[in-house]
Parts: C-alpha cells; sequence; structure tokens
C-alpha cells in the first residue's frame, strides 16, 4: 500500500532559524551583521512584540523598526518562522524581482513598518512613530498602548542623528520607546561608561546583558521603566571574529 508522505510541519521554532537562514545566498548577505541580531530578534517575535501576521495592520499593534537593515537575513528568517512571509520566498533573496531586498522595504515586506537604508535614520523614525502613537491618545485598554522597538547597531551610534533622538526621547519621558543596540565591537568611537552610559545620561531607563542568553534578553526587554524609553544593549562577538 502506497502512503502519501506527511506535509512538513511550517517553521515555528528557535532551530529552524539557521536552516531558514541557509536558504538566503549570494554576495550581498552581510552574514555576521545577520547573525549578530539572531537572538534578539528571535525572543523579541517570540516573546513580546504584540504583533502578529493577522495584527499586522492593527492601530494597537506594537512596531518594530529595523534600522540596522543591511544584512537583514536573521529578520526575514524569524519574519518567515512567524509566519509573515512565506518561506518560499528566501531562496530568492536579494534577486531582481524578489520582494526581499538586502535592505527590507515596508512596501514589499509584510510586517515591515519602515524601508531601511542609510544608518542612522531608524532611531529617529522610532522617536517620531511613539510621538504620533501618544498623539493619538490611549487605546482604551490599559496597558495595551503600542509600544515602539528599533534594533540598531552600535556602530549607527557614530550618526549624529543619533545624538538628537536620544536626548529628545529622554527629556520627553517617551516610555513607550524601546532601543535595542546589537554591540559587536564595530563602533568607532569610544565612550567613557560604554554605550548604556549615553543613554543613560540622557534619562533612558538602560541594562546591558548578553545578546545570545534568550533568557537575559527577554528579562531585559520586559523591565518596567516607567516615564522614561528603555535601551537594551545586547553585546554579542566581535564582528570581525
Amino acid at each position: 500500500m502506497t502512503t502519501t508522505p506527511a506535509t512538513p510541519a511550517p517553521p515555528t521554532g528557535y532551530d529552524d532559524l539557521p536552516r531558514l537562514m541557509s536558504l538566503m545566498t549570494g554576495d550581498e548577505k552581510h552574514g555576521p551583521a545577520a547573525t549578530s541580531t539572531l537572538d534578539a530578534l528571535w525572543v523579541l517575535y517570540d516573546r513580546v512584540l504584540r504583533v502578529t501576521p493577522a495584527t499586522a495592520e492593527a492601530p494597537d499593534r506594537d512596531r518594530f523598526l529595523l534600522s540596522k537593515g543591511h544584512g537583514p537575513m536573521a529578520y526575514y528568517a524569524v519574519l518567515a518562522a512567524k509566519g509573515f512571509v512565506p518561506v518560499g520566498w528566501l531562496p530568492g533573496f536579494g534577486s531582481y524581482d524578489s520582494p526581499l531586498g538586502h535592505h527590507p522595504d515596508r512596501t514589499l515586506v509584510p510586517g515591515a513598518e519602515i524601508g531601511s537604508g542609510s544608518l542612522g535614520h531608524g532611531l529617529p523614525l522610532a522617536v517620531g512613530t511613539a510621538l504620533g502613537l501618544r498623539a493619538r491618545g490611549p487605546y482604551g485598554r490599559p496597558g495595551r498602548d503600542p509600544r515602539v522597538w528599533v534594533l540598531v547597531g552600535d556602530a549607527e551610534l557614530d550618526e549624529g542623528s543619533n545624538h538628537e533622538a536620544i536626548a529628545y526621547a529622554g527629556a520627553a519621558g517617551l516610555d513607550t520607546l524601546h532601543t535595542l543596540v546589537i554591540d559587536n565591537s564595530s563602533a568607532t568611537y569610544a565612550l567613557p561608561g560604554g554605550i548604556a552610559a549615553r543613554f543613560a545620561a540622557a534619562g533612558w531607563s538602560t541594562t546591558t546583558v548578553d545578546g545570545r542568553d534568550h533568557e537575559a534578553l527577554h528579562a531585559a526587554f520586559t523591565a518596567p521603566h516607567p516615564g522614561r524609553p528603555h535601551a537594551v544593549v545586547a553585546a554579542v562577538e566581535p564582528a570581525y571574529v
């Protein structure tokens, strides 16, 4: 008797991510830039962000902005694992007619909130997003006002636009704003006290964690910070390793 092979279950877990990333090839994939974000992105989408494929346009969804847009393979892999984009799109990554470009395009990638390009834009856009959501007023359910998350690289903080965004957000008390900094020791200019001290000086709540430790990341992401924006510095292996 011939039996029909069972249809493989769709990818949904962290263990699926390396396989999904391996489907994306090409000269412009920026592998280290992608893998540096993998664990933090997974914990955010798996355990923290209040957004799903079904609620990707809902007014009260959480917003995630990928400012570190070069090397988005980990981002695309997580979106595929969570059902935002079809797994079948991944092998076409970076090709002429693929929705999955070398930088995400918000008009082509389901779930993407911004089109990233020049580094240094994401954090100012996140500040504007948080301000816009604040201006709309409460969403009717306590604790359900949309939260804004932005992922930046440590080298992005060399950009002056981020200096201004950090200073303004702290002074404005944008407590729905969260910045995740992936620190792979690629910044040009060292700062006294490290990256977290820079945010703290501007009035932010801050914490620094191992960027590969899922429980530490989750605790940092969910730490209370009333009246202040929150910055999580996730330290990973140096980019040149």
